[in-house]
This record gives structure tokens, sequence and C-alpha cells, in this order.
């Protein structure tokens, strides 16, 4: 199994994280995105959107890390990232999605590469921009994590142990300090991403661990 990853993507951590999970052994293959090796001829025969993450597996090229992690759920059942029940599964698509497509989109390096190269803004006008996109999201997830709180979800997790969810908030969250975001209002998305960070799954995935954070 390989994977082409770059060490600071937020969809690149949510595979790597879901990997260890699983405990499945797999190559780590860097692309420089910085350096524009996604939109290369041969990267791009391995994947027509010329972004991270892609999975190599059983013989075929997968992209789109979402669909990567219901993939790896289906394929490798052992040690689910999804719980048993289907209203609890809907949980933890909601608020997993709710990040995915929310955040990723307008938060993601080409696009704040764009705002600050091709339509002038600041450093300074770029923060702003994220602050106001997780604002919005990370409210909403933290007000779900709440209501789950004071009912029966009252773990270190979104459930019993981390999964699919925690695959997606976690490098979001690692995104939302690289940026000063503050946390200090969202005590159920802090409290689970502290939980997770004491787990080896979870540190073996952290982009400071890998071997592009020291170059």
């Amino acid at each position: 199994m390989r994977l082409y990853g770059y060490w600071r993507s937020s969809t690149s951590y949510r595979v790597r994280i879901a990997l260890n999970l699983k405990r499945l052994d797999y190559e780590n293959l860097p692309v420089n995105l910085l350096a524009g090796e996604q939109r290369g001829e041969g990267y791009r025969a391995l994947n027509p959107f010329a972004g991270v993450p892609v999975l190599q597996a059983d013989g075929v090229t997968r992209a789109q890390s979402m669909a990567i992690l219901e993939w790896l759920d289906e394929r490798f059942p052992e040690r689910p990232l999804l719980p048993e029940g289907i209203e609890q599964r809907f949980v933890a698509r909601e608020l997993a999605m709710a990040i995915a497509t929310e955040l990723h989109a307008p938060l993601n390096l080409s696009v704040l590469q764009y705002l600050k190269h091709d339509l002038g803004h600041t450093q300074a006008e770029v923060d702003l921009w994220y602050w106001r996109w997780l604002e919005k999201t990370l409210t909403g997830v933290e007000a779900r994590l709440a209501q789950r709180r004071s009912g029966t979800g009252a773990g270190d997790f979104l459930f019993d142990a981390p999964g699919y969810f925690e695959c997606v908030a976690l490098p979001q969250l690692y995104n939302a300090r690289r940026f000063a975001f503050d946390l200090s209002g969202y005590p159920h998305l802090t409290r689970i991403e502290a939980a997770c960070l004491e787990l080896p799954e979870f540190a073996a995935a952290h982009p400071d661990s890998q071997p592009e954070a020291a170059r």
C-alpha cells in the first residue's frame, strides 16, 4: 500500500490517521505541494484532480480522502472507523462532512495562494478569511458535541473509540492552531483533540512526525 501525500495537508493527515487506526502498513511518498509537484504531468496521471492524497492498494489508484476513508472501512472492516448503529454512523458522518465540505474547500492551499498571490490580499486578510470559515463551521460542530455531552456521549471521543470523525477533526484543529485561531470557546472539540493526541496512532500521523517536517 502506497500513500502519496503532503506532510502538512489536512487530507493526507486524515488518511494517515485512518491507516494507523486500522494498523495497516503503507509506504509514504511525499508530494511537495509548495513546489507544485501535484500539477506535474506524471502526478496528474495518478490523480487528475491534482491534489493529495492518493492511495494505491490492490492494484488500484484512489483519490479523494473521504472516499478513501469509506473504502478503507469497507475493505478492512476490522477496527472500524464508523460505529455499528445507523444513527451513530449518521452522527459521525454529519460532523466529519461538515468539516470536510464546509472548511476544506475555502481553506485549502490553492485557495489561500489565490487570495494572496492572484488577488493581492495581505496575510492578515487571508487570516481573517481563514478564521471566518473556521468560526462558522466549528461553532456548529461544537454545538452538536455539546448536545451529545448533555445526553449519552460523555467519553473522551465522539463514541467509545476514535474513528471517522476524529480522522477529519484533528487535522483541521491542527490547521486552526497554525493560523492562530482561538479555540478557547470549543471545549468539546479540544477535549477530543487532547485525548487523540495521547494515542500513538495519532502521534505517528501528526505532521510534525513526518520526515519532511525536518527539511
